[in-house]
């Protein structure tokens, strides 16, 4: 969130950051209400293992909303998100595959470094864009990994 905040003032943009607590089920259509009313224009999902796991849910709530949403995971957009851009998810469970065969073959968990993703993806869904009213500025479609059309 901090990164976030200082990238955002950066650019003269102000965050309204919307909280979900843990629950069964999030209330994507409350947050995005709430967003709204403190004068969102757009969301950006910080990411939480529990919004993977409900993402169609939370693109569904999205775009029922006209709220033009950015992801850190591509498979977001595929289903409807307006954009993503963030470390390529398959890469890294390949990487976790590598450790786990590492420490089946004798490595030590802790002696093993710590990596971080090398491997970013920027997947623009241009139907959503379409939807919504929105046009994608050629520099930011020409930078893209995915355009979804």
């Amino acid at each position: 969130m901090h990164a976030a905040e200082a990238a955002a003032n950066r650019l003269g943009l102000r965050l309204a950051p919307i909280v979900l607590p843990n629950a069964p089920h999030y209330d994507f259509t409350g947050a995005v209400n709430a967003a709204r009313a403190r004068g969102a224009q757009a969301l950006l999902a910080l990411m939480s293992p529990g919004f993977f796991a409900e993402r169609e849910r939370f693109v569904q709530s999205a775009s029922a909303q006209r709220m033009p949403a950015s992801f850190g995971l591509r498979q977001f957009a595929e289903l409807g998100g307006l954009m993503s851009y963030g470390a390529d998810i398959v890469e890294m469970y390949g990487r976790a595959a590598d450790y786990v065969a590492k420490i089946l073959k004798g490595a030590k968990a802790g002696e093993l470094p710590v990596e971080q993703p090398n491997k970013f993806e920027l997947v623009i869904n241009l139907k959503t864009a379409k939807a919504l009213g929105l046009v994608m500025p050629q520099a930011i479609l020409a930078r893209a990994d995915q355009v979804i059309e």
